[in-house]
């Protein structure tokens, strides 16, 4: 019997492997075929039909809506038909388990892992027509599922196979496992989880992925969030790498720099995956009380464990205190701002990445009120030459990061203003900037240089083009459709002109 049982594994994982690798053979010749500007622009750039990954006819007939709202903008309009399926097109992989529950693997894009945070960002746009659509439900809830139970098999690790298969990261120095792509330990890689389901909830009143998984998942983020308080210890784990990159490894045997324990959660990696200089990473820890509030939440409504979710508002009371204490930055120019990182002895990093969460997106995430006077002084402040990793030149301006480096922008800090901004001329800007920056290829990427759009990172980075489409999607609910009509192609390659911060 046991025999037969090891048989029927096997076979499954060969043909796991096969229909794996004939749909990653598609999308590499997908990622192939945008890399370069369209030849006819208005074609659609969506795969073939045949070679979708999942097709759902709501999100079909709100590309058709949204395209006609936009027949006046005809670029913006199809970028937008590009950008917003492209997580439902080319990355998720869904499927129906042994035992009938949802399971739902999604790709990054380019590279054919699972991260934690790209998933739940890349299908959060579609959670608002789970309610209606069925296939959309079921293919969200099964994200939700996977996501909990890579929390419980390491919640110290950032990206997933899809399989057993090991990855190219095998040789870093921390405790790697087959199921993991990589072991970068980022608070967010917990947070995004949480704020996925909690939606998920809000939206379908489906409780039913808070159950025993959730309670395992649930537990280890909190023994994870105490151990990296280090109070008593520096905590289980350790990272190092050999490479010639200064953030794809960590100081000090492992551990990173040395935080006084003063109640703030240690993230080792910012959301880039680039390590931190100080520990405590402030928007990560702003997103860690928002999230341990939704987690006691649903303890206390859909568990019925008041003395569990006493113990997550404790702790995010707890790192409430502490931010309030030790995040805040006295700046000579633009007052009462939030530091970027912080260690707890006084040490603070003042900058902003372009990774979210960021400072710049801490409204964006519900972590802090817009109207906030600190964070209005940070975010004019991180749109400035004062934050070393904001870069502005002809192509456009924004914030970039270590990741890529010097002169490179990422749409998605351009995203995150518009996202944040109260202003419509501020928001017009910067969806002119996202149109005049895709190099001509209707889709978003990682970064593009300052100066010449044509330089730029990823081609296929699905977590970014479906941003594009929910910021859209987001300007029309909120009554900005005439402000999105007059978006048009620039041909000269150089966007409308811009006023940071700084001025």
């Amino acid at each position: 019997m046991n025999n037969l049982r090891i048989l029927l594994v096997t076979m499954m994982m060969c043909l796991t492997i096969h229909v794996t690798a004939q749909n990653d053979a598609k999308q590499k010749s997908f990622a192939e075929s945008i890399a370069a500007p369209a030849d006819n622009i208005g074609v659609s750039r969506r795969p073939a039909l045949e070679d979708r990954l999942f097709f759902s006819e709501t999100i079909e007939k709100k590309i058709k809506e949204v395209k006609k709202l936009l027949s006046d903008a005809p670029y913006l309009a199809w970028m937008f038909e590009n950008c917003f399926p492209n997580t439902l097109d080319t990355t998720v992989h869904y499927s129906v388990t042994d035992d009938g529950e949802d399971d739902t693997f999604v790709y990054t894009g380019d590279i054919h892992a699972m991260w934690l945070r790209d998933s739940g960002a890349q299908v959060w746009p579609y959670v608002q027509f789970a309610k209606k659509d069925e296939k959309i439900r079921r293919m969200v809830r099964g994200t939700i599922l996977r996501q909990l139970k890579c929390i419980c098999l390491d919640p110290y690790a950032n990206a997933f196979n899809m399989g057993p298969t090991g990855s190219e990261w095998e040789s870093d120095y921390t405790d790697m496992k087959p199921f993991l792509h990589e072991r970068k330990y980022e608070i967010d890689s917990l947070c995004y989880p949480i704020r996925l389901a909690y939606y998920y909830w809000q939206v379908t009143g489906d409780a039913t992925i808070f159950g025993d998984l959730w309670r395992e998942a649930v537990a280890k983020i909190l023994k994870t969030f105490r151990e990296q308080q280090r109070k008593g210890n520096k905590g289980p784990y350790r990272f190092m790498r050999k490479t010639e990159r200064q953030y794809d490894t960590v100081a000090n045997d492992g551990y990173g720099n040395p935080v006084k324990p003063v109640g703030l959660i240690a993230s080792v990696f910012r959301p880039s995956d680039d390590a931190t200089v100080f520990l405590y990473l402030v928007p990560s820890n702003f997103f860690a009380v928002t999230s341990m509030r939704k987690i006691a939440e649903v303890l206390r409504v859909v568990n019925h464990d008041e003395d569990e979710a006493a113990r997550f508002t404790k702790m995010a009371d707890e790192v409430e205190r502490a931010l309030k204490r030790y995040a805040v930055h006295n700046h000579p120019k633009y007052g009462k701002i939030y530091a970027y990182e912080v260690d707890g002895f006084g040490n603070q990093l003042l900058m902003d990445d372009a990774n979210v969460p960021s400072l710049l997106a801490m409204p964006y995430l519900g972590d802090v009120d817009i109207n906030d006077p600190v964070y209005q002084n940070t975010r004019r402040f991180v749109w400035s030459g004062d934050n070393p990793y904001f870069f502005s030149g002809r192509m456009g301006e924004g914030i970039g990061g270590p990741h890529i480096g010097y002169d490179m922008v990422w749409p998605m800090s351009i995203m995150m203003k518009a996202f944040t901004s109260q202003d419509d001329d501020e928001i017009m800007q910067c969806v002119q900037m996202l149109v005049d920056t895709d190099n001509g290829t209707g889709f978003m990427h990682e970064s593009f240089n300052k100066n010449d759009a044509s330089k730029y990172t990823r081609s296929w980075f699905a977590w970014q083009n479906t941003l594009f489409g929910e910021l859209i999607l987001k300007l029309i609910d909120d009554g900005k459709l005439e402000l999105l009509r007059k978006i048009q192609k620039n041909e000269q390659g150089s966007p409308m002109p811009r006023v940071s911060s700084e001025a």
